[in-house]
């Protein structure tokens, strides 16, 4: 009796070895687009080497599984394992034989054809999904509005759902709302809508979007056994195409905008900052909208990032001056698609005055009045030896005082202007600011006092800067 089991397992494995082989099953050989289908390696024997298998029909393997029962066929013991790759085909197609070692053969699986059908929507369905847009022809740019809409019969039940948002290669996305939920009758609706630009001329492609359900189902195992399970089928919606143009030359916007600006004051002081606020709000691509910062002769100019939002651009600039000043207009230039027409808006110019301005140093170059000729050759010869004499006895006195004053000690101090009041030190470089290092200088002063990022100023460079032009 001790020895029955042994003979038995040893029956058993002789058996096994007998029966080796490979045989290939799916759950479904005929199936609609985005429905999973169960391909099955049903392996008899010893000394199994699992195959490694990727794809099946030119799809990637979504998971894999396993396993093993012992069984009794006409008085026959065997030892089968099963296992099981699960893809979604997306055509028709022949699933080719597998080769598999078992033991030291190498065994080879009957081959398996699946067809796959479009899916059939109609008004019943339980589920659909359907993509809309608002236009199908825009210009390279023009913002508008994608719809995706996924339709649920309230009596369809869905254990668990993956989304596959729309594939939208060439459109920049704007923005995307939340998803919205509203009840029509026998169905749930939610819907997704995403603001899209086309990025490049010529006709656009919207791939499908792809909802996976789960629902609950019964079938027949492996074994021939009834039991419940969890299956999963994909839904696509449709796609679309979208008809892009071109902008007129010279133009890069496209939309409808409105521009205006905002000033703080419109009289100051010398070196005082008047700031103004830029605001450009519409339905366009405010994106490619670039800086207005204007150059004006004799106006410090200092520019912040551009803010953009959903449907408005905001820019605020400094000017600093000694004098009076215009602001000029600032506009923006774009393609009305509506009218299709090309569009100019602007501001108005803005005039400031400012108090207590610095008078402007006129640059003047006096000739002295030359005698002539005769007279320089007449009177030359008589004060010669009277000139010589002076010469030398106001270059030994100069010499004298200059060793005892040391003045250039004076003119260094003199020099040494306090950066205390950054505002003053600003009014003092503006006149001197045609030189590159004095440019330099004030534009870190102008952030230092009306940015945000405050910066450090060199001690040590303003005073060399100071000495070099001689700045009082």
């Amino acid at each position: 009796m001790k020895n029955l089991g042994k003979i038995v397992l040893f029956l058993f494995l002789a058996i096994s070895a007998v029966h080796a082989g490979v045989r290939a099953t799916v759950d479904s050989t005929k199936v609609e687009i985005g429905e999973m289908v169960t391909y099955s390696l049903h392996l008899s024997g010893q000394d199994i080497v699992r195959p490694s298998i990727q794809t099946l029909c030119g799809v990637d393997v979504i998971s894999t599984s396993s396993q093993t029962s012992i069984e009794m066929i006409n008085g026959d013991i065997s030892r089968s394992n099963i296992l099981s790759y699960k893809f979604i085909p997306q055509k028709n197609c022949i699933i080719e034989p597998i080769e598999v070692e078992i033991g030291t053969e190498k065994q080879k699986s009957n081959s398996v054809s699946i067809e796959v059908s479009e899916i059939a929507i109609n008004q019943d369905s339980d589920f659909i999904l359907i993509l809309e847009s608002e236009k199908e022809e825009v210009y390279v740019g023009e913002p508008f509005e994608l719809t995706l809409i996924f339709k649920q019969r309230k009596d369809a039940e869905a254990v668990d759902s993956k989304f596959t948002p729309p594939e939208l290669k060439g459109f920049w996305i704007k923005g995307e709302s939340k998803p919205q939920r509203v009840d029509d009758g026998k169905y749930s609706l939610t819907k997704i809508k995403y603001m899209i630009a086309a990025q490049r001329v010529g006709t656009l492609s919207i791939k499908k979007a792809q909802m996976r359900i789960a629902s609950r189902s019964s079938s027949r195992d492996s074994w021939g056994s009834w039991s419940p399970k969890i299956k999963w089928k994909t839904y696509f919606s449709n796609d679309l195409h979208v008809d892009v143009k071109a902008l007129p030359a010279g133009v890069d916007l496209v939309g409808d905008f409105k521009i205006n600006a905002d000033i703080d004051k419109k009289e100051i002081n010398a070196g005082e900052a008047v700031n103004i606020t830029i605001e450009v709000s519409g339905d366009g691509n405010l994106e490619d909208i670039k800086s207005f910062k204007p150059h004006i002769d004799g106006v410090s100019t200092f520019d912040e990032k551009i803010v953009l939002s959903e449907v408005k651009l905001t820019q605020k600039i400094a000017f600093v001056a000694d004098s009076d000043f215009v602001i000029p207009p600032f506009s923006i230039k774009y393609f009305d698609p509506k009218i299709k027409e090309i569009k100019t808006i602007s501001t108005d110019s803005i005039a400031i005055k400012v108090k207590n301005e610095k008078p402007k140093e006129e640059l003047t170059i006096k000739r002295e009045s030359r005698a002539s000729d005769t007279e320089v050759l007449t009177s030359s010869n008589e004060i010669s030896n009277l000139w010589l004499i002076v010469v030398f006895t106001v270059g030994l006195v100069s010499g004298i005082l200059l060793m005892l004053m040391q003045p250039w000690k004076l003119r260094s101090k003199e020099k040494n202007i306090s950066i205390k009041d950054p505002k003053v030190l600003l009014v003092k470089l503006l006149p001197y600011k045609e030189h590159a290092d004095v440019q330099t200088m004030i534009n870190n002063i102008e952030k230092s006092i009306y940015s945000d990022n405050k910066i450090t100023i060199d001690k040590k460079l303003i005073k060399e800067i100071v000495q070099r032009y001689d700045i009082r």
